[in-house]
This record gives structure tokens, sequence and C-alpha cells, in this order.
């Protein structure tokens, strides 16, 4: 009798059946961040945005100079290599770029760099810089990285027609595109909830309604309406202003896709039992729709907003591409593409094109991050 209550003990361990039972008693957003950790993409995605973010908050002290710091000497200068072995075989221990001079060709007028071998600026971690006030606030003159000469050319990412560093612009630009993803679907988020959730609780005409002006909204072309709504923002209005309307134009224009989402859940919910339940208790609908149903899918929400991000930056690098979104002296991906728009460009100066880039990685990280996000949000299949 002694064995057999010791072998019905530990069948279930066996089985995994103990291990089950603990896993269902655990939280819905612990199972969600269970599942999610073994999509392998999207944790590197996750680390790569949090790079991204934290990079755009502390901009000042990652970029190696200002974004209106200016060296007239070297305009459209090629990115620099970084080097450890010198022009004589020499292996040097730090990080170094070659000095450049600017050649100007007396027939053609042509521009060229050449380096100068003779001219060896090592890179220094935390060095002396541009002169900032980190958020308005904190005044310092250290920056991530840099060379020690001031006045010489430091291009990782080459230089613009004015002199500027690509790597410093790109890195300032990353703080308006980056953000204005976020400030957008966090609006839309509530919009769509908002309206999903009256859609979907009350039905009928209600529903009708809201439906029939979703697809109205869906019906225009995208693109040609954001052109349209940006284009009628005055010419005068201040940096802040602009960017505080092309986020809400933005907002107005991405909440269809969310609403839908939240009121196909609610039509399924409502006639859930612990929905009734709370019902028969005398909840009003409020406490119904956002303390009952909203988080009973909430993970499915969240993975939809995630996947909605890159619409929003694609929307506002592409407006100011266009030149109808945020405009100079502005700093966005979409500001610095500005001067990529012709061929020429592109041909002698492809270095102008490096903030394609971090939108292509921003894009990437945050769809991969997405669809993570939505396999985990059903942890128990």
């Amino acid at each position: 009798m002694r064995r057999l209550n010791r072998a019905d003990a530990v069948a279930p361990a066996e089985n995994g059946t103990g291990s089950e039972e603990a896993r269902y008693q655990l939280s819905q957003w612990r199972l969600v961040w269970g599942k999610l950790k073994r999509h392998r993409l999207a944790v590197v995605s996750l680390w790569v945005l949090l790079a991204f973010y934290v990079t755009a908050l502390f901009a000042e002290f990652f970029a190696p100079a200002l974004p209106t710091s200016r060296k007239a000497d070297f305009p459209l200068a090629p990115p620099q290599a970084l080097r450890l072995v010198d022009a004589d075989g020499r292996l040097h221990l730090r990080p170094f770029v070659y000095g450049i001079t600017l050649q100007v060709d007396p027939e053609t007028f042509s521009r060229n760099y050449r380096l100068n071998t003779d001219e060896i600026h090592p890179l220094r971690l935390l060095q002396r810089g541009d002169r900032y006030r980190l958020w308005g606030l904190i005044e310092s003159d250290l920056h991530l990285f840099g060379i020690a000469d001031q006045e010489a050319a430091f291009f990782l990412f080459g230089s613009d027609r004015q002199g500027r560093d690509i790597l410093s612009r790109t890195i300032f630009a990353s703080r308006i595109s980056l953000s204005i993803g976020l400030i957008g679907v966090v609006m839309s988020f509530v919009i769509g909830i908002v309206l999903g959730g009256i859609s979907g609780w009350y039905g009928g005409v209600t529903d009708n309604l809201i439906q029939r002006f979703i697809e109205i909204l869906r019906s225009f072309p995208t693109l040609p309406l954001w052109m349209a709504l940006s284009a009628s923002l005055p010419a005068e209005w201040p940096i802040l202003r602009v960017y505080f309307f092309i986020t809400i134009i933005l907002s107005l224009i991405g909440w269809t896709a969310m609403a839908r989402v939240v009121r196909g859940k609610f039509l399924s919910l409502r006639t859930e039992y612990f929905v009734i339940a709370a019902q028969q208790a005398g909840a009003r609908v409020p406490r119904i729709l956002f303390k009952h149903m909203l988080p009973s899918f909430m993970s499915h929400v969240i993975a939809s907003a995630t996947l909605s991000v890159p619409a929003m930056i694609l929307g506002e690098t592409s407006l100011s591409f266009l030149g109808v979104g945020l405009r100079a002296p502005a700093v966005s991906w979409g500001v610095l593409l500005q001067r990529a728009q012709n061929v020429q460009s592109v041909v002698r100066t492809p270095w102008l094109l490096i903030p394609a880039l971090f939108v292509i990685v921003a894009v990437l990280a945050f769809n991969f991050l997405g669809d993570g996000m939505r396999d985990a949000a059903d942890p128990y299949h």
C-alpha cells in the first residue's frame, strides 16, 4: 500500500502534470513573457529597439557632435574608415582615422578628398567635444567617443553639404522619428479601443455607423491623404507645433485597424459568463469594458499596436522626404533623406542614404517583435 501511494505521487511529476499545473497557475503576462523569450528573433529585435531608444534619449552623449555643428572645410566628405594598421604596417592598439584633405580640380572644379597618412587621429572613449545641455538641464561636453583634435575631420558616416556629421545627425534624427511612432500609436491605441469597444459592445446602429466611418477612412489612399493634411499646416509654424500636428494626423488615420481588432474581441466576449456575471452584479458599462473585457485580450492589443509602429515611422519619413512633413532645421530620418532625392546625389554621395538603413532596421525590428508578441499572446497553444 505504501509503494502504491509513492508511485501515485511520483507519476504526475514524471508525466509533466505537476509542471503543467504550475504553468496554468501563472499570470497571463508571465505566460506571454515566457513564450516570447523562446522567440529568438523577437528577443533580438527587442534589444535592438531598446538600444535605439536609449541612444535617442541620450543623443547628446552618444553622438560625437551636435547636429548643428559644421566644418565648412569638409563638405560632402566620404565616410572615414576606422583602422588598426597604418600605412607602414604598424599595429595600433587604439582604432584611428586618417586625416583628409580637400582638393579641387582647377579644370572641372570637382572635389576630391585625399587621405593624409601622416595625420593619425586615435579614437577615444568619453571624449570632450561640443557643449550641450542634456534634456535642457544637465550641461556637459562629454561624448561617448571622438577624437582629440576638434578641428580635424571625423565623419564615420560622411558629411553633408554644410560639413555636418551624418552619424550625429542620424542619432539626433532618431529622437523625432522613433518618438512619433510611439506617441502616434498611443493616440491610435486610445481612439481605437474607445471606438472599437463602443462598436463591439452596443452593436446595432452604433456599430454600423462606426464601421461605415472606418470603411470611408480606409477607402482613401493613405499617402495622398497624409500629404493633403500635412500640406495644410502653415509654413510659418514652429517645429514643435508641426511635430505635434504631424503626430495627430498620423494617429487620426491609423486608429482604424486597432478599432476593428477591439470590436471583434468585444463581440466574442460580451456573451461570456464572466461578462454576464459582471452585468448581473450591477457593474456599469465602462467598468465591464475596461476592467473585465479589455484585460482579457490586452496582450493581443499590444501585439497589434507593436505592428502599427512601423507604419507611423514610415509615414513620418515619407512625409518629410516629400517635403510636406517636418522641415529643416528639424532633424528626422525623413528630413535627412530629402538630400538624396536626385540620382546625382545617390551616385556621387551614396552615404547620404545611410539614414534609410536605420529606418529599415527599426521597421524590421518592430515587425519581428510584433510577430513574436502575436504568437506569445496565446501562450496555451
